[in-house]
């Protein structure tokens, strides 16, 4: 900064002002450091100006599974909204575990923050209070809050569950799959609880659902359930699937399609999430879908409101509600019984 305040004829804390508040600056000595600093390649020490301030200007993103493009949507939202506040996002992926997670939420702290937007794990980490105890701003993204005094942002999952499993019913399915995690995410569960009262209502016996927990929530994971509801007697074996999320449905699309079984005549699929993929699948898969970008922008919006207004900030903990979307996947209608 010497050297520029040298060759421009200014003073360093003109260089400073033009640096972090140029609107106090004349255009014309402006230009003159902009110049110089042009000509020197100078780059500020952002580390020794974070150091100074207590903070840096960057804060923290934390998802379950980045390889999901539902997360991928969230963080674009997220970005777009720090970014055009001239802050960073640091993406940490969790596995959805714990002690990674945990890891993570080291790394942030001592990366000093300005907040931190996370879909947690199924259990909350007591590094989350600890953090907010800090003075570090936390939004759960995707997750309830235990408590009034944060803000949250989730999906009505149970509402999403009984709009999947409504269709298939209206379609005249009467065996059903629910594909899903034994991972204890509220999400899932929710999801589940859906399925579970409208199948229900739909057929009254809960003998109508068939629960298959994969080993992941992946495409793979969905070939397994696939694999293990082709192998059942035909019988009680499911005519439709309601899964978790797309990638899981991708999986059991891809499974279905390769033992020749008809998607959807003889096999109706149904996936979660709404990502891009699903509509692109080779039989465009039907999807309840959650706002994913714009959860990333209103997550950043509060995380952002808080850090600058502290005590002043109101804590909000919006709902969204998921619509289906319905494409080939499920499209054909079942004969009902005694119809041919």
């Amino acid at each position: 900064m010497r050297d520029v305040a040298d060759r421009a004829g200014v003073s360093l804390g003109t260089v400073s002002n033009v640096l972090n508040r140029p609107d106090v600056v004349s255009a014309g000595t402006r230009e003159r450091v902009l110049t110089a600093i042009a000509e020197l390649g100078f780059v500020r020490n952002e580390s020794a100006r974070q150091l100074r301030a207590g903070r840096s200007r960057t804060i923290g993103l934390v998802v379950l599974d980045i390889a999901n493009p539902f997360f991928t949507d969230v963080a674009r939202g997220v970005d777009e909204v720090a970014g055009a506040a001239g802050l960073a996002v640091i993406l940490f992926n969790s596995d959805d575990r714990p002690e990674k997670e945990a890891r993570h939420l080291d790394v942030l702290t001592e990366q000093r923050v300005q907040g931190l937007i996370i879909t947690p794990t199924a259990e909350l980490s007591p590094q989350l209070d600890a953090l907010r105890q800090r003075g570090v701003p936390v939004v759960l993204l995707d997750r309830r809050a235990d408590h009034p005094d944060q803000c949250a942002l989730a999906v009505d999952d149970v509402l999403g569950g009984r709009l999947a499993a409504d269709h298939l019913l209206e379609r005249g399915d009467r065996r059903i799959a629910f594909i899903g995690g034994s991972t204890g995410l509220p999400q899932l569960r929710e999801r589940h609880d859906g399925v579970v009262a409208a199948v229900r209502e739909g057929t009254g016996t809960d003998d109508a659902l068939t629960v298959v927990t994969p080993e992941s929530l992946t495409v793979q994971g969905g070939r397994e359930a696939a694999s293990r509801i082709i192998g059942m007697p035909a019988g009680r074996r499911p005519t439709a699937a309601i899964c978790a999320n797309d990638l899981l449905a991708m999986g059991v699309l891809q499974e279905m399609v390769r033992h020749g079984i008809a998607v959807p005549e003889e096999f109706a699929i149904v996936g979660y999430d709404d990502i891009d993929y699903a509509a692109a699948a080779a039989v465009p898969l039907t999807s309840v879908r959650k706002p994913r970008r714009e959860l990333g922008h209103r997550a950043a919006e509060l995380l952002l409101d808080e850090a600058a207004r502290g005590a002043e900030h109101v804590h909000q903990q919006p709902v969204f509600e998921p619509t289906l979307v319905v494409r080939e996947s499920s499209m054909a209608r079942r004969p009902r019984a005694g119809t041919s």
